[in-house]
């Protein structure tokens, strides 16, 4: 049987490991480990994987700087472990470019199901169906955004999108010319409450123009910055 997703699970502790790659496994998912982040970033930069499970608080390289080291060149989702009171650390997650988190101690079964909800967000996976007739397409001068494929193309080329850039992009754009402020980004892209940090949101808006830019300027320059406030989709007219 072909497997669902391979899935790369990193943690320090090896209970948590073994547990997490049992549940997986159980939902015919390739499981791969790694115990430290230096492992970790080695195996995600040398191998493709659907999923990244990767714990923060780690000897040497942490999470984190996994995930910035990552993101230079890849756009695997990942899911962060954090333990209860590591919120700046999850902020910090966001910024340098996680797409979820989840909080120790966890039930391995909402493990599963997160796993299964951002794989099926995922811009990057290989198992969503694109050879339908696409139903939710949103169409500009410079950009096209697939929603039923999850893909987007820029001046007729696809560029890679971590899932969270994918989410910010098509959000914005749903409401062309509407200004949304940073804090109702990170409510309605990243269902997250706290306010304290907005720099999660300017961290992906700079990425994502930067994506968007090395295809088209056009395409990059329709995501504008509202001062003082937030920013908004310019459809091209």
């Amino acid at each position: 049987m072909e497997k669902e997703a391979r899935i790369l699970v990193v943690d320090d502790e090896d209970r948590i490991r073994r547990l997490l790659k049992m549940y997986l496994e159980r939902e015919n998912y390739e499981v791969e480990e790694a115990e430290n982040g230096e492992q970790a970033l080695d195996k995600a930069l040398a191998e493709e994987f659907d999923l990244i499970l990767l714990d923060i608080m780690m000897p040497g390289m942490d999470g984190i700087e996994v995930c910035q080291e990552l993101r230079k060149t890849k756009a695997t989702p990942v899911m962060m472990l954090t333990a209860k009171g590591e919120e700046a650390n999850r902020v910090q997650g966001f910024e340098v470019g996680t797409d979820d988190y989840i909080v120790k101690p966890f039930s391995p079964r909402e493990v599963v199901l997160r796993v299964k909800a951002l794989l099926r967000r995922s811009s990057t996976t290989k198992f969503l169906h694109t050879d339908t007739q696409a139903k939710d397409v949103l169409v500009f001068q410079h950009l096209m955004i697939d929603n039923d494929a999850h893909r987007v193309t820029v001046s007729d080329q696809e560029i890679s999108l971590t899932p969270k850039e994918y989410e910010l992009l098509h959000y914005l754009a749903q409401s062309p010319d509407k200004v949304f402020s940073r804090e109702q980004l990170l409510k309605d892209v990243w269902n997250y409450d706290f306010f304290g940090d907005l720099r999660t949101v300017d961290t992906h808006i700079k990425r994502l123009r930067e994506k968007l830019n090395k295809i088209s300027p056009e395409a990059a320059s329709m995501i504008s910055t509202v001062w003082g406030i937030g920013y908004k989709f310019e459809a091209v007219k």
